[in-house]
Protein backbone atom coordinates (compact mmCIF):
# COMPACT_ATOMS: atom_id res chain seq x y z
CA UNK A 1 0.00 0.00 0.00
CA UNK A 2 1.35 3.98 -0.90
CA UNK A 3 2.23 5.86 2.08
CA UNK A 4 -0.40 8.71 2.71
CA UNK A 5 0.45 11.86 2.19
CA UNK A 6 0.02 13.97 5.31
CA UNK A 7 -1.26 17.03 4.71
CA UNK A 8 0.27 20.27 5.44
CA UNK A 9 0.57 23.40 7.65
CA UNK A 10 2.90 26.57 7.40
CA UNK A 11 6.18 25.97 7.89
CA UNK A 12 7.57 26.62 11.48
CA UNK A 13 9.40 29.79 11.87
CA UNK A 14 12.36 30.88 14.55
CA UNK A 15 9.38 32.20 16.34
CA UNK A 16 7.90 28.99 16.53
CA UNK A 17 6.76 28.41 20.47
CA UNK A 18 9.08 26.92 22.85
CA UNK A 19 8.75 25.81 26.25
CA UNK A 20 8.31 29.14 27.94
CA UNK A 21 4.78 28.62 29.67
CA UNK A 22 6.20 27.35 32.98
CA UNK A 23 7.32 30.62 34.80
CA UNK A 24 5.09 31.61 37.47
CA UNK A 25 2.71 29.04 37.72
CA UNK A 26 0.22 30.93 40.48
CA UNK A 27 0.76 34.08 38.59
CA UNK A 28 -3.29 33.87 36.93
CA UNK A 29 -5.83 31.92 37.75
CA UNK A 30 -6.82 28.46 36.17
CA UNK A 31 -9.31 28.84 33.35
CA UNK A 32 -12.64 27.29 34.48
CA UNK A 33 -15.17 25.32 32.68
CA UNK A 34 -13.55 25.31 29.66
CA UNK A 35 -15.21 23.90 26.23
CA UNK A 36 -13.01 21.35 24.74
CA UNK A 37 -12.86 22.25 20.97
CA UNK A 38 -11.29 19.62 18.65
CA UNK A 39 -8.50 21.34 16.99
CA UNK A 40 -7.99 20.09 12.57
CA UNK A 41 -4.33 20.37 12.71
CA UNK A 42 -2.25 19.62 10.09
CA UNK A 43 1.46 18.35 9.60
CA UNK A 44 3.89 18.73 6.89
CA UNK A 45 6.67 15.71 7.47
CA UNK A 46 8.42 15.91 4.18
CA UNK A 47 11.50 17.59 5.53
CA UNK A 48 11.76 15.47 8.89
CA UNK A 49 14.75 14.59 9.86
CA UNK A 50 15.82 10.93 10.54
CA UNK A 51 16.51 11.00 13.73
CA UNK A 52 14.60 14.33 14.38
CA UNK A 53 16.42 15.00 17.36
CA UNK A 54 19.65 15.74 16.29
CA UNK A 55 21.68 12.63 16.51
CA UNK A 56 19.75 10.85 19.34
CA UNK A 57 17.98 7.88 17.95
CA UNK A 58 17.50 6.38 20.70
CA UNK A 59 15.38 9.19 22.63
CA UNK A 60 13.97 9.84 18.68
CA UNK A 61 12.53 6.53 19.03
CA UNK A 62 11.49 6.21 22.58
CA UNK A 63 8.39 9.05 21.32
CA UNK A 64 8.27 7.96 18.44
CA UNK A 65 6.20 5.35 20.06
CA UNK A 66 3.50 7.72 20.24
CA UNK A 67 3.17 7.44 16.37
CA UNK A 68 2.09 3.34 16.63
CA UNK A 69 0.42 3.40 19.71
CA UNK A 70 -1.99 6.00 20.05
CA UNK A 71 -3.39 5.91 16.71
CA UNK A 72 -5.24 2.72 17.73
CA UNK A 73 -5.42 3.21 21.10
CA UNK A 74 -7.23 6.95 20.87
CA UNK A 75 -9.69 4.99 18.26
CA UNK A 76 -10.82 2.44 20.61
CA UNK A 77 -10.98 5.77 23.38
CA UNK A 78 -13.42 6.86 21.26
CA UNK A 79 -15.53 3.72 20.47
CA UNK A 80 -15.54 3.08 24.30
CA UNK A 81 -17.08 6.83 25.35
CA UNK A 82 -19.55 6.84 22.22
CA UNK A 83 -20.75 3.38 23.77
CA UNK A 84 -20.45 5.49 27.69
CA UNK A 85 -22.77 8.17 26.36
CA UNK A 86 -26.32 6.68 27.14
CA UNK A 87 -25.12 6.12 30.86
CA UNK A 88 -24.75 9.88 31.46
CA UNK A 89 -27.27 11.84 33.25
CA UNK A 90 -25.21 14.88 33.67
CA UNK A 91 -25.25 17.13 31.23
CA UNK A 92 -21.88 18.96 32.06
CA UNK A 93 -20.06 15.27 31.54
CA UNK A 94 -21.80 14.82 28.80
CA UNK A 95 -20.44 17.77 26.66
CA UNK A 96 -17.42 17.32 27.83
CA UNK A 97 -16.99 13.69 26.67
CA UNK A 98 -18.05 15.36 23.37
CA UNK A 99 -15.25 17.48 23.38
CA UNK A 100 -13.01 14.55 24.44
CA UNK A 101 -14.51 12.17 21.73
CA UNK A 102 -14.02 15.33 19.45
CA UNK A 103 -10.09 15.94 20.05
CA UNK A 104 -9.22 12.46 20.06
CA UNK A 105 -10.39 11.51 16.69
CA UNK A 106 -8.07 14.42 15.53
CA UNK A 107 -5.32 12.99 18.19
CA UNK A 108 -5.23 9.76 16.28
CA UNK A 109 -5.13 11.48 12.84
CA UNK A 110 -2.06 13.83 13.72
CA UNK A 111 -0.07 10.80 14.68
CA UNK A 112 -1.59 8.72 11.66
CA UNK A 113 0.41 11.37 9.40
CA UNK A 114 3.50 11.00 11.45
CA UNK A 115 3.42 6.78 11.04
CA UNK A 116 2.83 6.88 7.29
CA UNK A 117 6.04 9.03 7.06
CA UNK A 118 8.23 6.37 9.20
CA UNK A 119 6.73 4.13 6.94
CA UNK A 120 7.56 6.31 3.64
CA UNK A 121 11.06 5.69 5.48
CA UNK A 122 11.47 2.15 5.21
CA UNK A 123 10.42 1.31 8.52
CA UNK A 124 8.02 -1.28 8.81
CA UNK A 125 5.41 -0.86 12.01
CA UNK A 126 3.01 -3.48 11.01
CA UNK A 127 4.17 -6.51 13.03
CA UNK A 128 4.18 -3.86 16.45
CA UNK A 129 0.33 -2.74 14.93
CA UNK A 130 -0.79 -6.17 14.58
CA UNK A 131 -0.18 -6.49 18.09
CA UNK A 132 -1.98 -3.32 19.52
CA UNK A 133 -4.57 -4.68 17.32
CA UNK A 134 -5.23 -7.61 19.11
CA UNK A 135 -4.99 -5.80 22.11
CA UNK A 136 -7.20 -3.32 21.81
CA UNK A 137 -10.37 -5.15 19.33
CA UNK A 138 -9.44 -8.66 21.23
CA UNK A 139 -8.75 -8.12 24.81
CA UNK A 140 -9.79 -4.45 25.45
CA UNK A 141 -12.66 -4.40 23.11
CA UNK A 142 -16.40 -4.62 23.01
CA UNK A 143 -18.45 -8.05 23.95
CA UNK A 144 -21.66 -8.13 21.80
CA UNK A 145 -24.75 -10.24 23.33
CA UNK A 146 -23.61 -9.61 27.38
CA UNK A 147 -26.95 -9.09 29.09
CA UNK A 148 -27.40 -5.34 30.08
CA UNK A 149 -25.70 -5.37 33.53
CA UNK A 150 -23.07 -7.05 32.45
CA UNK A 151 -22.64 -5.16 29.10
CA UNK A 152 -22.38 -1.71 31.33
CA UNK A 153 -19.98 -3.36 33.65
CA UNK A 154 -17.42 -3.90 30.91
CA UNK A 155 -18.43 -0.28 29.62
CA UNK A 156 -17.16 1.19 33.23
CA UNK A 157 -14.55 -1.05 33.25
CA UNK A 158 -12.88 0.16 29.96
CA UNK A 159 -13.89 3.98 31.44
CA UNK A 160 -11.51 3.04 34.20
CA UNK A 161 -8.64 1.67 32.00
CA UNK A 162 -9.08 5.10 29.74
CA UNK A 163 -8.88 7.10 32.77
CA UNK A 164 -5.45 5.49 33.92
CA UNK A 165 -4.09 5.91 31.21
CA UNK A 166 -5.27 9.42 30.71
CA UNK A 167 -3.35 10.33 33.45
CA UNK A 168 -0.21 9.66 31.95
CA UNK A 169 -1.03 11.07 28.99
CA UNK A 170 -1.74 14.36 31.23
CA UNK A 171 1.70 13.68 32.96
CA UNK A 172 3.43 13.99 29.29
CA UNK A 173 1.37 16.05 28.12
CA UNK A 174 2.70 18.29 30.96
CA UNK A 175 6.47 16.92 30.92
CA UNK A 176 6.50 17.77 27.11
CA UNK A 177 5.14 21.08 27.12
CA UNK A 178 8.10 22.12 30.01
CA UNK A 179 10.92 20.11 28.02
CA UNK A 180 13.10 23.10 26.77
CA UNK A 181 15.98 20.58 26.72
CA UNK A 182 14.70 19.58 23.11
CA UNK A 183 14.34 22.76 21.82
CA UNK A 184 18.14 23.68 23.27
CA UNK A 185 18.86 19.74 21.47
CA UNK A 186 17.91 20.82 17.97
CA UNK A 187 14.62 18.96 17.66
CA UNK A 188 12.32 19.36 14.88
CA UNK A 189 9.90 21.92 15.30
CA UNK A 190 7.01 20.73 13.48
CA UNK A 191 7.59 17.04 16.10
CA UNK A 192 7.80 19.51 18.83
CA UNK A 193 4.48 21.41 17.96
CA UNK A 194 2.64 17.92 16.81
CA UNK A 195 4.12 16.98 20.31
CA UNK A 196 3.06 20.18 22.38
CA UNK A 197 -0.23 20.69 20.45
CA UNK A 198 -1.74 17.17 21.64
CA UNK A 199 0.38 17.52 25.01
CA UNK A 200 -1.56 20.61 25.80
CA UNK A 201 -5.01 19.06 24.81
CA UNK A 202 -3.79 15.84 26.87
CA UNK A 203 -3.75 18.81 29.70
CA UNK A 204 -6.73 21.06 29.01
CA UNK A 205 -9.15 17.84 29.16
CA UNK A 206 -7.46 15.27 31.62
CA UNK A 207 -10.51 15.61 34.08
CA UNK A 208 -12.80 14.27 31.82
CA UNK A 209 -12.33 10.66 31.47
CA UNK A 210 -11.84 10.65 35.62
CA UNK A 211 -14.73 12.42 36.02
CA UNK A 212 -16.79 10.10 33.63
CA UNK A 213 -15.44 7.13 35.66
CA UNK A 214 -16.58 9.03 39.15
CA UNK A 215 -19.66 9.93 37.02
CA UNK A 216 -20.70 6.03 36.52
CA UNK A 217 -18.66 4.54 39.61
CA UNK A 218 -17.84 6.84 42.58
CA UNK A 219 -15.53 3.86 44.29
CA UNK A 220 -12.33 3.69 44.86
CA UNK A 221 -11.74 0.25 44.19
CA UNK A 222 -12.16 0.37 40.09
CA UNK A 223 -9.94 3.20 39.77
CA UNK A 224 -7.22 1.32 41.58
CA UNK A 225 -7.97 -1.76 40.20
CA UNK A 226 -7.41 -0.44 37.11
CA UNK A 227 -4.12 1.85 37.67
CA UNK A 228 -2.85 -1.43 38.86
CA UNK A 229 -3.55 -3.35 35.81
CA UNK A 230 -2.76 -0.45 33.21
CA UNK A 231 0.66 1.05 34.63
CA UNK A 232 2.92 -2.18 34.20
CA UNK A 233 0.96 -2.53 30.68
CA UNK A 234 1.59 0.81 29.31
CA UNK A 235 5.45 0.32 30.49
CA UNK A 236 5.80 -2.51 28.81
CA UNK A 237 4.42 -1.31 25.85
CA UNK A 238 6.23 1.25 25.44
CA UNK A 239 9.30 -0.41 26.05
CA UNK A 240 8.48 -3.25 23.62
CA UNK A 241 7.84 -0.26 21.04
CA UNK A 242 10.73 1.36 21.41
CA UNK A 243 13.01 -1.65 20.89
CA UNK A 244 11.05 -2.93 17.85
CA UNK A 245 11.47 0.59 15.86
CA UNK A 246 15.44 0.42 17.07
CA UNK A 247 15.63 -3.01 15.40
CA UNK A 248 13.27 -1.72 11.99
CA UNK A 249 15.38 1.30 11.85
CA UNK A 250 16.67 1.00 8.37
CA UNK A 251 19.33 3.28 9.03
CA UNK A 252 20.44 2.25 11.92
CA UNK A 253 20.61 -1.31 10.45
CA UNK A 254 23.07 -0.06 8.21
CA UNK A 255 25.58 1.54 10.96
CA UNK A 256 24.67 -1.29 13.71
CA UNK A 257 24.50 -4.41 12.38
CA UNK A 258 21.73 -6.80 14.77
CA UNK A 259 20.81 -2.94 16.11
CA UNK A 260 22.27 -1.43 19.71
CA UNK A 261 22.38 -4.17 22.36
CA UNK A 262 19.50 -3.96 24.93
CA UNK A 263 21.94 -3.16 27.74
CA UNK A 264 23.13 -0.01 25.64
CA UNK A 265 19.85 1.20 24.44
CA UNK A 266 18.69 0.93 28.30
CA UNK A 267 21.65 2.94 29.75
CA UNK A 268 20.98 5.10 26.34
CA UNK A 269 17.55 6.23 27.11
CA UNK A 270 18.90 6.85 30.79
CA UNK A 271 21.52 9.26 29.44
CA UNK A 272 18.37 10.87 27.03
CA UNK A 273 16.26 11.23 30.91
CA UNK A 274 19.24 13.05 32.61
CA UNK A 275 19.43 15.39 29.76
CA UNK A 276 15.72 16.10 30.30
CA UNK A 277 15.00 14.77 26.17
CA UNK A 278 12.72 12.06 27.70
CA UNK A 279 10.85 11.85 30.78
CA UNK A 280 12.68 10.24 34.19
CA UNK A 281 11.18 6.88 34.98
CA UNK A 282 10.94 8.01 38.06
CA UNK A 283 8.68 11.11 37.70
CA UNK A 284 6.41 8.51 35.95
CA UNK A 285 6.31 6.35 38.95
CA UNK A 286 5.87 9.54 41.57
CA UNK A 287 2.92 10.20 38.82
CA UNK A 288 1.61 6.96 38.97
CA UNK A 289 1.13 6.71 42.37
CA UNK A 290 -0.20 10.58 43.21
CA UNK A 291 -3.29 8.16 41.62
CA UNK A 292 -3.57 5.96 43.71
CA UNK A 293 -4.43 8.70 46.59
CA UNK A 294 -7.99 8.90 47.89
CA UNK A 295 -8.25 12.26 47.64
CA UNK A 296 -6.88 12.67 43.84
CA UNK A 297 -7.82 14.42 40.90
CA UNK A 298 -6.68 15.39 37.41
CA UNK A 299 -6.72 19.14 37.91
CA UNK A 300 -3.84 18.36 40.44
CA UNK A 301 -1.16 17.41 36.90
CA UNK A 302 -0.13 19.95 34.65
CA UNK A 303 -2.06 23.68 34.36
CA UNK A 304 -4.63 24.74 31.84
CA UNK A 305 -3.31 27.79 31.70
CA UNK A 306 -0.38 26.58 30.43
CA UNK A 307 -2.13 24.44 27.85
CA UNK A 308 -4.08 26.99 26.66
CA UNK A 309 -1.42 29.40 26.22
CA UNK A 310 0.15 27.55 24.17
CA UNK A 311 -2.76 26.25 22.30
CA UNK A 312 -2.94 30.34 21.47
CA UNK A 313 0.56 30.26 19.69
CA UNK A 314 0.62 26.44 18.52
CA UNK A 315 1.85 27.06 14.31
CA UNK A 316 -0.87 24.16 13.23
CA UNK A 317 -3.37 25.13 15.97
CA UNK A 318 -3.32 28.17 14.79
CA UNK A 319 -3.54 27.60 11.05
CA UNK A 320 -6.44 24.96 12.05
CA UNK A 321 -8.25 28.09 13.37
CA UNK A 322 -7.88 30.43 10.65
CA UNK A 323 -9.64 27.88 8.58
Amino acid sequence: MPPATAPTSPTPTSHTPTAVFAAEPDALAEPDALVLQPRDVRFDWSRLPDPWIPGEPVASHTINVLHLLLPEGERWFVRVFQRALPMITDGRVREDVLGFIGQEALHAQAHQGALEHLRATGLDPDPYLRQLEWLFHQVLGDRPGLPPRRAREHVVEQVAIIAAVEHFTAFLGDWVLNADALDRAGADPVMLDLLRWHGAEEVEHRSVAYDLLRHLDPGYPRRIRAMALTGPILYWLWIRGARFLMAADPQLARSRPGGPQRAESWRAFLAASRRGLLPAPGQAVRSGLRYLRRDYHPTQEGSTRQAVAYLATSPAARAAAAR
